[in-house]
Order: structure tokens, then sequence, then C-alpha cells
């Protein structure tokens, strides 16, 4: 050994570990950089991902709220069905991702194994349904249809189907108490969207993706109130989606029922009758085409006068509900909205427009009032009346001489209305206004024509009134079209198509005198015609018409009634109120409508009428029969099905009788009526939060069937009546009333 140090071999360690503190302090730096990256820069967004890779929720749905009648009587509940799911989660941990299986599940469901298979898979943009968009470690329904015996054999058999429970669950059914469809009214479920998920996500009642929501009627107007709040238990996950934990859970909130205004029993009849009257038109003969009438469409509205609560509405074509209730196959899809349909998915109650015909003229005779014509003036009712060349006819040409404006409306005189809206168009200044009053158009909006109603149903439309500004505007939209197609000497449309390229802006004269018979472009919905009937009858208040009654919480404890509101005022004063209810009595009584109502004990119930036939170019004409008493308020139309009192009349007065309980020989018989007025009050709550109901008949209309047989005897006999005025002009003379009785009579009979 020796004291001599090695210097050499020094320096070279200590280089080296210079070098390994500097690698060391570089690693430990890239590593902090790193970790700052992550937690400060990024952490945010990792822990978002982190939260959903590791946290998924399964989802208790909430049940449903039921949807009642007035009496309490459910229209759309839940039952109890046997529903069949498979969980994903566990199907994906075996070696053949569960086809086994699912194949196995097919037979006993007696389905085939690649609809089951389809079932379970996710949707996503290029899987076509059937497929499953709801979370993936939810339960996904197979089938609710099982039966008894497949439920057991599922739940007994356990170790052959890993991944399949068996259950009973509350689903959406649509009662039709009494064979009272009510298909439009209520409407129907489907699943929610990822549009209106994301829609929602920032409000008050997001949606869940296994969430069923209201498409259509009152399961869409009332379906924050009616689908209540689903549960939520929230699961910890590792990352091959095995649940490690619970992490909390929210119970589901049921949801609150609502209770409607309308009345079982009267929509069964309502139905029934739209229906058995459509059926009767088809068998008349169109005079005009040669041919039967197509009567391919209708709808009814009972109204009570005094609130504007809706007691029935009907529509046909209607269609099952319950077709949608555990998803809508491909074929049922197809008969609802295909061309051949007809669109049973539309109400035409709120969604049908069609031109009014004579039931328009209340509005027409409020106009000529206003503007200054004496109600009980003289005005002459000729055979026809001639601008510029062109002859406006009387129905049948008849001339009724000098006659009122009240007796003008009795009689349904076109020429009367003729001579005043022109005469009100020449004082405007004709083809060339200045400042024009347009007082029968000006009337037509303040009796709430062309807009909503604000009926509590989705998608109603406006219907229209055909104004200076709207020709103006319509003109502009279509005048290339119209100035392309036309010929001055060319086929009607196409000299129509010339003229409007011309002066399509201008109001004519024409067009004047027919929009004051409710022809021309003027377009309204059944729903709006009752708004004005109840308000004359309610002595000239307008109210936002509602079906919704009261909204009540699942237990009972919370009522929240929807009173009636009111969007305006006829602008009539109560002396030319009172004459136009006179003259509309007289309708019933001795006009175009006094065959349909021979008999009616009009001392005790007063009727009032209008009968109104819409001429529609390339088509048959519309029937309407606006009608009212002190309580109710009814409309029917029937597209292409002929006259008012020839079509929807003997319906329509078949539907009073209902209500009232109105025998052919005008006696009332208390304990038939259904609602001889309407109800006031709200079914009763029991301690539980249920709503109790009374007792459902099997078929009302057959319940009110007369039971002498004389109505049988007479069910072949005449529909569209004699002469029937086309409700343009009344016989001074109507038919005998006994044959009137049995012609009204015969829809029941068929019962």
């Amino acid at each position: 050994m020796t004291n001599i140090p090695e210097t050499g071999r020094s320096t070279r360690v200590q280089t080296r570990l210079v070098v390994i503190q500097i690698l060391v302090l570089s690693l430990l730096g890239t590593l902090g950089g790193r970790l700052w990256y992550l937690q400060i820069r990024q952490g945010d967004e990792y822990a978002k991902e982190a939260s959903g890779n590791h946290v998924q929720q399964v989802v208790q749905p909430a049940v449903r709220g039921s949807i009642l009648d007035a009496r309490g009587v459910a229209l759309a509940d839940n039952e109890t069905r046997l529903v069949v799911s498979a969980s994903r989660t566990d199907l994906l941990k075996m070696k053949d991702d569960g086809k086994a299986v699912l194949t196995k599940l097919a037979g006993v469901l007696g389905m085939k194994p690649q609809e089951v298979m389809e079932k379970v898979r996710l949707c996503d943009a290029e899987t076509p349904q059937p497929c499953w968009n709801g979370s993936p470690y939810q339960p996904i329904p197979i089938t609710d249809e099982a039966t008894p015996k497949q439920a057991l054999q599922i739940r007994e058999r356990a170790e052959d189907f890993p991944g399949i429970t068996a259950e009973p669950q509350a689903v959406r059914r649509y009662t039709s108490p009494g064979k009272a469809n009510t298909a439009q009214v209520l409407g129907y479920l489907s699943p929610v969207t990822d549009e209106e998920i994301q829609k929602a996500q920032d409000t008050e009642s997001p949606y869940l993706r296994s969430d069923q929501v209201g498409r259509s009627g009152l399961e869409r107007q009332y379906d924050k109130a009616l689908r209540g709040k689903a549960g939520v238990t929230r699961y910890e996950v590792d990352n091959l989606g095995r649940v490690i934990g619970q992490a909390e859970s929210d119970a589901a909130q049921p949801g609150s029922n609502l209770v409607t205004s309308i009345d079982s029993r009267v929509q069964r009849v309502a139905e029934y009758e739209l229906n058995e009257a459509m059926k009767a038109a088809r068998k008349e003969m169109d005079r005009n085409t040669g041919r039967t009438y197509e009567a391919d469409a209708g709808a009814v509205v009972v109204m009570e006068a005094k609130t504007g609560r809706v007691v029935a509405m009907a529509s046909n074509p209607t269609y099952d509900p319950n077709a949608w209730v555990g998803g809508i196959s491909a074929a049922d899809y197809k008969k609802l909205t295909g061309k051949d349909s007809n669109y049973p998915l539309l109400n035409r109650a709120t969604q049908g427009q069609a031109a009014p015909g004579s039931i328009f003229k209340v509005v027409s005779s409020a106009a000529a009032v206003e503007a200054g014509y004496d109600f009980d003036g003289r005005y002459d009712c000729s055979s026809s009346y001639s601008v510029g060349g062109q002859v406006f006819k009387n129905f049948e040409s008849a001339d009724n001489g000098a006659i009122t404006i009240g007796r003008a409306l009795e009689l349904s005189c076109d020429t009367v209305y003729y001579r005043l809206a022109h005469e009100e168009w020449k004082k405007d200044g004709g083809m060339n206004p200045k400042k024009p009053n347009d007082y029968f158009y000006k009337a037509a909006h303040q009796f709430g024509l062309g807009k909503e109603t604000g009926i509590d149903l989705p998608n109603e439309v406006t219907g229209r009134v055909p104004d200076r500004q709207w020709k103006q505007e319509y003109w502009e939209a279509n005048k290339d079209a119209w100035c392309k197609t036309g010929k001055k000497d060319g086929s009607y449309v196409e000299k129509i198509s010339y003229e409007n390229c011309l002066e399509g802006n201008k109001m004519r004269a024409g067009d004047s005198i027919n929009y004051s018979i409710g022809q021309g472009d003027t377009l309204v919905t059944p729903i709006q015609m009752a708004t004005i009937y109840a308000a004359i009858s309610n002595g000239g208040t307008l109210y936002d018409p509602t079906i919704g009654k009261a909204v009540v919480s699942p237990d009972g404890k919370q009522v929240d009634e929807i009173e009636p509101r009111s969007h305006g005022k006829l602008p009539i004063s109560k002396t030319t109120l009172a004459k136009m209810d006179d003259a509309l009595a007289g309708v019933a009584t001795r006009g175009t409508a006094a065959w349909r109502f021979g008999g009616w004990p009009q001392d005790k119930i007063p009727m009032h009428a209008k009968t109104g036939t819409a001429e529609v170019y390339g088509k048959q004409t519309t029937s309407w029969f606006a009608t009212y008493t002190k309580d109710y308020a009814i409309v029917m139309t029937i597209s292409q099905g002929g006259t008012g009192s020839g079509a929807s009349g003997p319906a329509v007065r078949n539907i009073y009788d209902a209500l009232y309980g109105v025998s052919d020989d005008g006696a009332i018989d208390k304990k038939k009526a259904l609602l001889p007025e309407p109800v006031k009050t709200l079914p009763k709550i029991k301690a539980d939060g249920t709503i109790a109901s009374p007792k459902v008949s099997k078929d009302p209309v057959k319940d009110l069937q007369p039971t002498d047989g004389a109505s049988e005897a007479a069910t072949e006999q005449g529909g569209n009546a004699p002469a029937d005025p086309q409700d343009q002009q009344a016989t001074v003379n109507p038919p005998d009333t006994g044959n009137r009785q049995t012609r009204r009579r015969k829809r029941r009979a068929r019962a």
C-alpha cells in the first residue's frame, strides 16, 4: 500500500457522479413538468373523463301519471306487464358475447334469434332500428308481452339464462273506456332522441336516455308533469366495466295525474256518430259529380259554452295509440304515415282547415252591422247577383224578396251577403283603395280567425283570413309560377293563373263576394268555429279552449286547477248579439236546420244552429254544422261529405239527444241523459292520492239505443234528405216531421 493518492481515478468518479446527478435532476424535472401538465393544465379534463369511465348510472324509470276524464275514468294509465330484459354487461363477459343465451331466449319467447340480438345492440349513426339507445349498463328490454309461462321458464332456469331477467314493470296503456278511443287528443309516447337530450340538458326537466316522451296530444302538452323524475343509481366500475361499489342513489318520483274536461261517454258517442255520419254520406249521390260522396275525413268538437272546456273531440280517420307502446313496428308505422293512410295521426279538429261556407255568415253579419247596415233593414234576397258580367247565384236560384239580415241567416241567403260585401268593397275604393275600412276582414280577426285559439294541444294550425296583407304576400310568393303557367285563353286553371299573375295582389270584387259567404281563400278549423259559436252562446266571451282541467300530484296533496281564460270579446253589441241569437234559433226551428230538429224541446232547451256547405275546387263539398245551447256548442265537419244539415246534421242531433236524454217525441229522460249540464267539480281524491272513478259502461252508444224497434225499420231511408238547401237556402215548408225523425235516428239504430 502507498500513501500516494490516486488522483486520476478520483477525477473520473467525480465526473460520473455529476453526470448521474444531472440525469436524475433532468428526469425529476421532466416528471414534474409532466405532472404539472396532467394535474394543473389538463386536470379538469382528465378528472371529467375519469369520472365518466369509472362511474356509471342505472335508471329506474318513473311511473308516468295517468290521464283521466272529468269523472276520474282513466283514459291513459299504466299496466303491469312481464318485461324480459337482458344485461349487456353480463352478455359481453361470455366467450361468444352471449349469442348462445340470446338464441335460447328467442326460442322461449317465440322470436327469431336475429330479432333478439338486434334489440341488445347499441344505436349509433350506422345502426338502424331496432337497437338500444339507452345506457349500456341499463337492462335492455327484449319484450313487454311475455306470458307467465315464459317468465317462469326464464326464472326457474336462471343458470341457462345468465344476464336475463323477467320482471313485472309498469307499461303505458290507453284504456278506451266504453270504447272511447280519444287517440288524437291523448297522443302517444316514443323514446327520447339525442337532440332532445342535448336541448333539455340545462333545463329544469332534463331527459335521461331511458325516458319515453310525449309525441302528440296531451302526452306531449303535459309531458313534464306526467313524466315525473326517474330514479338513478350510480355505480363505481373498473376499466373493464365490472361493478366495484355503489356511489349514490336517487329514488324515482312518479308523475302527476292530469284530470281533463273530456267525458269518456260523450267522447264515445261523438266518435261513433261522426263515423256513422261519414259511412252514411258515402251512400249518398253527389248531384254535382254524379258519384257518391267520398267523406274521407271529419271532426267534431263538443265544448262547454261558458268555459271553453272541451267535453269531446273526435277526429276521423283515427288509430289505436296502443300501437306505439313498446315501440311501433315498421308495418304499423307505414299504415299510420304512408300516402294511402289519409294521415290518421292528424287531429282534424285542431289541424284540419277548410273553407267554412255559410257557418261563416255570423262573422259577415257582425261586420255588416259594424259597417253601418241595420240588422233589421230590408235587403234583396234575389235569385242571383251580377258583377262585371259574372253571375253569383243563390242556391237553386231561390228568390225570397226583401228580408232582414236575421232572416238571411235563417235562410242562408247568399245574395244578401253578396250585396253587402260588394257595397263595402266599392266604398273602400274597389281595386285602388286609399284608406279602406275592411270591416268584413277586420271582423274575422276580431272573431279570432287567422290565429291559434290557444288550445292546450300541440301543433294547432291558424287557418287563414285572406285580407289585403295576405293577398300581397301570397302574390309575391307565387307570381312567378302564375306568370309562367297562365294563359289568357287557356283552361280554367290557366285562366286563373293568368289573372293572378296580373292582379293577384289586388282585392277584386269577386274576392270580397266569395269571402262574405265563407268561400274563396278563407280557411278555418273546427275548434275555431266551436269557440266562436260558444262565445255567441255565452254572451260574447271568446275562451281559450282547454282540455286539461287540473294537475294532481301523485299523493293527491297538490291540485293545480287550470282555470278558463279569455282571449277577447266578440265585436258585437249586446243588442246585435241578442238579434243574432234569435236568428240562429230560427235556423233550428224555421230555417235550414229545422228539418233536423223536429220534435226538439225548444221551450226547455233552446237550440241554435247554422248550416254550411263549402265548395272546394277539384273536390266534393265540405259539410259543416255549427250549433249551441245554453250549455254546449257542437261543431261537426265532414270533408267531401255533402251538405251541412244532410251529412252532419243527424249526427249532431244524436249527440245532443245523448247529452240531454231527449227522445224522439221531444220528452226529456234525465236518467238517460249523459251530461245534462257541464261538470263543475273535480273527481274525489282519496286519502292515498288515488282518484275515485265511477263504473264504466261497456258502450254508451248501445245504452242509448231505442228499444221499440221503430228506428230499425227506418235505417235505409234517405240520408242527405229532400232538396236539402245546400245550406245556402232553406225550404220555407220543411219536410214532414215524422219523416225527419226516422231519417235523423237511422244512425243510432245501426249501433
